[in-house]
């Protein structure tokens, strides 16, 4: 059996988002170090604070100032932090019930060890030296067996209030694409396009997903198709996508290969984006060294009538 691929993959992307009054007061009060809750129809008070009533669903606006010192609740040892973590050394998530409030902060605790956690124990925050108004300006929580800081009361009102944020997501994992696509990305780096056919319904899968969606069996016949093929559905794409060197506007198109019941994705190029068109015919184009088309071409012949691949849209 030919050796099933597998590759490390990443996904990332900046997530924006703007802020309500509530979290606005929140995340400037933490720029500033203060720490702000908000309280209730029945006098609790929700740290970090929300939007709206969890019992009630009512809005909430009453902003009350805790202190940055606290007990934790309970906790769980970190033995290896990973990147973009709070802390680059063994660390303890805790939950941490701040004085004045009654519910629980999740964030990290600098400890020595294990040994040296314990539900119960007091903490207090330790502010991070460059704060920018998001949950990082408190870098993590320290031990503390010092009095309760007096607080100010303070009101929520900053001047200078932070209205969004910006958090970078990202995932890191190891992808493996299966016998049947393993198959495929191989015959493509010899300049074939193989899918495989369903021994119940008799389609043909291009890129193969080694079971017919449709009968739920499984598919093991290859079957070579294209290489020419016909746009069947195409999108113009104006926003340009960082680490890809094509300049827009472009197209990304469905292409229906001749021979397949399935239509796969591609570039369109050597045309202007505005004369790209359903039913379009074209050719993939390879180049020197390159383990799969880089885009597709028009092939000069005549569109292609629209019953031929209307069943592919």
């Amino acid at each position: 059996m030919p050796e099933v691929l597998k590759a490390p993959l990443v996904v990332e992307f900046p997530f924006t988002r703007s802020l309500g009054p509530v979290q606005s007061a929140f995340l400037t009060g933490l720029r500033e170090r203060v720490v702000l809750g908000v309280k209730t129809a029945d006098g609790l008070t929700l740290v970090p604070p929300v939007e709206y009533d969890p019992v009630t669903a009512e809005d909430l606006g009453e902003l009350v100032e805790v202190a940055p010192t606290g007990t934790v609740t309970t906790w769980a040892w970190n033995h290896e932090p990973r990147r973009g973590q709070p802390l680059d050394t063994p660390f303890a998530w805790v939950l941490v019930r701040l004085d004045g409030a009654d519910t629980a902060l999740l964030h990290a605790l600098d400890a020595p060890g294990p040994e040296a956690v314990r539900t119960g124990m007091r903490v207090r925050v330790r502010w991070a030296a460059q704060r920018t108004g998001a949950i990082t300006d408190i870098a993590c929580f320290e031990p503390y067996d010092g009095d309760r800081p007096r607080i100010a009361g303070h009101d929520g009102r900053f001047e200078d209030m932070v209205t969004g944020i910006v958090a970078p997501a990202r995932l890191d994992y190891v992808y493996s694409p299966g016998r049947a696509q393993s198959a495929y990305i191989n015959s493509l780096s010899s300049r074939r396009t193989v899918g495989e056919r369903c021994p119940s319904c008799r389609k043909v899968y291009v890129p193969p997903r080694g079971a017919c969606p449709t009968c739920g069996v499984v598919t093991s016949e290859q079957v070579e198709v294209g290489p020419r093929g016909t746009v069947t559905t195409y999108c113009i794409v104006n926003i340009k996508a960082r680490n890809l060197d094509i300049e827009v506007p472009y197209v990304y198109a469905h292409i229906a290969l001749d021979g397949a019941d399935l239509a796969l994705h591609g570039r369109i190029g050597g045309i202007p984006y505005d004369q790209v068109r359903m039913g379009l015919r074209v050719e993939p184009v390879w180049t020197e060294g390159g383990r799969h088309p880089d885009h597709y071409r028009p092939t000069g012949e005549p569109d292609a009538e629209y019953d031929t691949y209307k069943e592919l849209l």
